[in-house]
């Protein structure tokens, strides 16, 4: 009860657990808060007092965050309860399924990997899918969505061979001749006459050479009535000169149109076609397409029409907000109209889903984007994405009852997940207690999952609460939720920093917004407004429009406050404190101050390339890849604009296109970063000794060239590498030693390298153990140093780094790796299926199906390796694995 009692006052409107007891929220609020309040109210005039500060003053408007404000969404997309059996059944039938079905099949593998969050993942089945696909629609949508996800823009398709198979046979015309009729046939329309060659005319269409030549009048005449047949006298010009020449680039498109619409009518099939073909190549802007797209629907003309889509979708998300663009694809009729043209399907409205929820998830489109996506939806999975999808999209727009019901549906189709949002649901309309039983019945039938524990936290009461909450973090330790409810707690004990220490541990592995905003309003509480403002501008380089206060203050207004409480900084200052940060890797605290030199030089491209950097370093690879296009967009040179293109390439997998936009960038100008995008990119490639001899090469012409102490120590760092990869142990220590002198103190961990080589055990110990003492982010220098010492301190250092950052993968495989060589096997095993159950990974799947095959249960390894294939399709040693898992397995059975 105790319990229960606490979270009513965190459901309170303003938490006032800082504030005396004798203090209101209407008294005085900071004079710098003014501008922030939407409703500011009038106040007395008081007898003079001091002015409370900031923060008072702060809470006293927001209060502190409560827990309505921190409640987990439930996820938009697939969560299978057992990804590991769900990606090997998808891998079988990749192997097995007959090639038309398996683009659909990479989107359902997308569909899955979606829960992992890794965009290189999901792009990678993009790609498959549209190397796999046989039909023009197919790769028109796929192209687009590839070309949406990155800024690699990919060959348009060939409309003059839209078709992979060979297009079908127009009928063979017999022409009707004889002496007795004239070649000339003159064709009136109203009062003009149009003069046709006879035979000319019969050759387009049978009905044409029916009427010409058989037994109907006009083949006894020269002059035939046609003014009633649809056509003006311009377009019947156009069609004597067509039979004729079959050229159509010499009339305007509205003709063009008006032959394909007599086409149809006159059953002129190739001439519909070369309109249809020719028409295709006209739409050049959204306008133009939503005008030309009613055409080719109504008359049937595919290029036309899929020309328009392409373009339509190339336009994404800015469609989104055009009603007459919106109009082809939302309604119900309108996705019949595309499906008589063979352009409406599961793929194409899975794409403009995904992106509108992306833009705006509770928008009316989003709704009628998703219906027509269910419409589409004929297998299991098709139906549970689109219900469960809907769900989600219904209780963001706080209408219950129908999320519930799509929830159901979803869960029907075999989506054990969406009963989170059945329970979700029944809790907002009221029924707390029907969804605790819902979910805990979930947990007494099932394999149990962090979500699962986490979902009923919500709904509980007293002790069990916090600890469901903590078996939610035991089980799935990436969670946010639980992190940030013990977080609260301790705010309601007035124990603020314990917890900013316990957002702390999660921010150490984990780079999400709500966490940065949470952390800087309980510095706030604590006047710490440095670390505050350090905060805001860094999840402001992830959301540059984040509203902070539940959605009250935008961020942008929150730094100006913040930065007049503390000592402003010129640019020179700004940058020694990022070199302070880099040298202490504290990413979070680099990535601050870049946000801050990006304000007083908002057009200097080198600091935008700077903040890609750190955020793929804290893989934000969208904000990295948005850092970068401003990076480019703001180059003030060719040269400079080339090496930021070339980035892009190669982070969107475009390497040997990213190698030549480095090369042309040096033959304009000899720089660093050309240089040094060159050797990153060999490098990354397989390295032989003539390779490694030339990288070596391109990193010292980069050295040579003017950069940074930051860059030039990533060089060095590099440099070293290779050195040491090539067996050059002096050199490395030479390169790592000079890194080290201009502060880049992860070369500490290469030079640990270097002396565990040279067989100097301790030295490397201890060259870690620095790294340790400066690093604000210890986890990998935590695993490293654990190589270089006795198992016993091994094993110490690495559960260290686990507890700092549970998705470090190399600690669970290491003690997995020792309890089986303690033959406790069954342990081993459940040590690498406690990490997978929420960090699947390559090796660690890699690792425990050679332990399923060592131990004869050759089914399981068999699926594992199918699983990780589906990470990584080329991983020689899996595929071994999984090939000698399958035989010794029919050997078993026989």
């Amino acid at each position: 009860m105790r319990m229960l009692r606490l979270m009513d006052r965190f459901r309170s409107t303003q938490v006032h657990a800082l504030l005396p007891s004798d203090e209101s929220p209407n008294d005085h609020r900071h004079p710098l808060l003014l501008k922030l309040l939407f409703f500011p109210r009038p106040t007395p005039t008081p007898t003079p007092t001091p002015t409370p500060s900031l923060s008072h003053s702060l809470i006293l408007a927001y209060g502190l965050p409560t827990l309505d404000l921190i409640e987990p969404p439930i996820q938009p997309h697939l969560n299978p309860l057992h990804l590991v059996d769900s990606l090997s059944l998808v891998y079988r039938l990749l192997h097995s399924s007959p090639p038309s079905q398996k683009p659909l099949l990479y989107l359902q593998l997308h569909a899955l990997l979606r829960c992992l969050g890794d965009p290189k993942l999901l792009r990678r089945c993009l790609r498959s899918a549209l190397q796999s696909s046989l039909d023009f629609h197919s790769h028109i949508v796929l192209t687009s969505w590839l070309t949406y996800d990155s800024p690699h823009h990919h060959p348009p398709f060939d409309f003059s061979n839209p078709h992979p198979h060979p297009p079908s046979t127009f009928p063979t015309l017999t022409t009707f001749t004889s002496n007795d009729l004239p070649d000339t046939v003159i064709f009136c329309i109203d009062d003009q006459e149009v003069q046709c060659v006879r035979t000319k005319l019969a050759s387009l269409s049978i009905p044409f050479s029916t009427m010409l030549y058989g037994g109907f009048a006009e083949s006894a005449t020269t002059r035939v009535d046609f003014s009633l047949n649809g056509i003006s006298v311009e377009g019947m010009r156009a069609l004597e000169a067509y039979s004729r020449t079959r050229r159509l680039d010499l009339f305007s498109p509205q003709v063009v149109l008006e032959l394909l619409s007599f086409s149809n009518a006159y059953c002129c099939e190739q001439m519909k076609a070369d309109c249809d073909a020719y028409l295709s190549s006209l739409p050049c802007n959204i306008d133009d397409a939503v005008v030309l797209v009613e055409f080719g629907l109504e008359e049937s003309a595919h290029h036309l029409v899929a020309s328009c889509l392409r373009l339509l979708l190339s336009k994404l998300p800015g469609i989104l907000h055009n009603p007459a663009a919106m109009k082809i694809f939302c309604s119900s009729e309108a996705r019949e109209r595309l499906a008589a043209v063979g352009h409406a399907s599961f793929m194409l409205y899975y794409f403009l889903s995904q992106v509108a929820m992306e833009e705006n998830m509770v928008s009316h489109i989003t709704v009628m984007l998703l219906e027509r996506l269910g419409e589409c939806a004929k297998e299991s999975w098709q139906k549970a994405l689109s219900m469960h999808q809907l769900g989600c999209v219904m209780l963001e727009r706080k209408n219950f009852k129908d999320a519930q019901l799509f929830f159901e549906a979803a869960a029907e189709a075999g989506h054990v997940y969406s009963v989170a949002g059945v329970a979700r649901a029944k809790y907002k309309l009221g029924q707390q207690y029907s969804a605790y039983l819902l979910i805990n019945s979930l947990i007494s039938k099932h394999k149990t999952v962090g979500w699962m524990f986490q979902e009923r936290s919500l709904y509980g009461m007293g002790e069990q609460k916090l600890k469901d909450v903590n078996t939610a973090t035991e089980l799935d330790p990436t969670l946010s939720f639980p992190y940030k409810y013990r977080a609260l707690v301790k705010v309601e004990e007035k124990r603020i920093k314990a917890a900013v220490s316990e957002i702390d541990k999660f921010i150490g592995f984990k780079f999400l917004p709500e966490c940065l905003e949470l952390r800087a309003w309980l510095s706030i509480a604590l006047e710490d407004y440095e670390g505050a403002l350090r905060d805001v501008r860094a999840l402001l380089t992830l959301k540059p429009d984040y509203l902070l206060f539940n959605g009250r203050v935008r961020g942008s207004q929150l730094v100006d406050l913040l930065g007049q409480q503390i000592q402003q900084r010129s640019q020179a200052d700004c940058w020694m404190q990022l070199y302070d940060r880099w040298s202490s890797v504290d990413d979070i605290g680099s990535l601050a101050v870049i946000h801050q030199m990006l304000d007083n030089e908002p057009t200097k491209s080198l600091l935008w390339f700077r903040q890609s950097l750190l955020l793929l370093r804290l893989n934000s690879q969208k904000a990295a890849m948005r850092s970068l296009r401003m990076a480019r967009n703001h180059s003030y040179s060719e040269h400079e604009r080339l090496v930021y293109e070339g980035w892009i390439l190669y982070d969107t997998g475009n390497s040997e296109e990213a190698l030549s936009m480095a090369e042309k960038s040096i033959a304009i100008q000899r720089s660093f970063e050309a240089f040094f995008l060159k050797a990153y990119v060999l490098a990354d490639a397989s390295l032989d000794f003539r390779a490694s001899s030339y990288v070596i090469q391109l990193l010292e012409e980069a050295l040579k060239c003017p950069s940074d102490g930051l860059r030039k120590g990533q060089a060095l760092n590099n440099l070293a590498s290779i050195y040491v990869d090539s067996g050059n142990l002096d050199l490395a220590a030479t390169c790592y030693t000079s890194a080290l002198a201009i502060k880049h103190t992860r070369a500490h961990q290469g030079l640990a390298r270097v002396f565990y080589l040279k067989n100097q055990r301790k030295a490397a110990y201890d060259e870690m153990t620095q790294l340790i003492e400066k690093a604000q982010y210890k986890a990998s220098a935590y695993e490293k140093r654990s190589e270089y010492c006795d198992r016993e301190m091994a094993q110490n250092d690495l559960n260290m780094a686990t507890r700092l950052d549970p998705l470090r993968t190399y600690p669970y495989r290491y003690r997995a790796a020792v309890l089986m060589d303690e033959q406790k096997e069954i342990e081993a095993v459940e040590e690498l299926t406690r990490a997978i159950s929420f960090r699947p990974d390559l090796h660690m799947l890699h690792l425990r199906a050679a332990f399923y095959e060592s131990m004869m249960d050759f089914e399981s390894a068999v699926r594992d390796c199918e699983a990780a294939l589906c990470l990584e399709p080329t991983h020689l040693d899996t595929i071994d694995l999984c090939r000698r898992a399958q035989e010794r397995g029919k050997l078993q059975v026989t």
